[in-house]
């Protein structure tokens, strides 16, 4: 379990996130929507223990961020670094001496070249394949669906998948909202950093109207095409 307790994180003079009050029990998977700088990256990088923020995260964990795994929208890798010594780099984070990891490839990248040389979507499945590996208990995925390719795509469903049927945590942000409303079993609407809806499954295809109520309004018709 993962409770968050009136989280706020300013940046200067901007408040990012403002009173977030959040429940995660293990064997779920929740979605957090809403709109480009609504607080979704902060949100995850403060649960994962990357930024410092007011306000309290309380779990089952004695130290949380060395059981979540957070793949980044954009991971960023060191230069002159295999795919294969950036899993083994992983693994002793985690205290692990895993090395067979060709048996686990199944992006089926090829981890013998360096990761700056790997596709942005390459990237991404090599990030995601490392926190894996980890075994950790709470997953955080930022836009784990952008950038890769439709076969990915349907290998990352299952995976969330069998994280729930493993019982973990997995949080996931993502701006294709049937990706959400295919794998969640709750969402939370992110607005202007706070929470200003949560919602259950059964609600999911009238969170998906409202929402496209309020971003398209009148605006396609101010195009004036013709």
């Amino acid at each position: 379990m993962i409770s968050i307790k009136n989280l706020s994180k300013s940046f200067g003079k901007k408040e990012v996130l403002s009173q977030i009050n959040l429940d995660f029990q293990k064997g779920n998977v929740y979605g957090i929507v809403g709109e480009n700088g609504s607080g979704k990256t902060t949100l995850f990088r403060s649960i994962a223990g990357l930024i410092d923020c007011d306000g309290f995260i309380e779990s089952d964990f004695k130290v949380l961020k060395n059981h979540v795994g957070f793949l980044d929208t954009n991971p960023i890798f060191m230069s002159h670094i295999t795919g294969w010594e950036y899993l083994k780099l992983l693994s002793i984070a985690r205290g692990l001496s895993h090395e067979g990891f060709e048996s686990q490839n199944i992006f089926e990248l090829p981890l013998n070249e360096y990761c700056e040389n790997y596709s942005t979507g390459m990237k991404k499945k090599l990030a995601l394949m490392a926190i894996l590996i980890q075994g950790n208990d709470c997953f955080i995925l930022d836009e784990p669906f952008n950038g890769v390719d439709i076969q990915s795509n349907f290998l990352i469903t299952e995976i969330i998948k069998t994280l729930r049927a493993k019982s973990k945590i997995v949080i996931i942000s993502s701006h294709i909202f049937s990706t959400l409303s295919d794998n969640c079993d709750k969402i939370f609407l992110l607005k202007e950093g706070r929470i200003a809806q949560e919602v259950a499954k059964e609600n999911f295809q009238q969170l998906d109207e409202d929402m496209k109520k309020y971003v398209i309004g009148d605006k396609v018709r101010k195009l004036n095409i013709f």
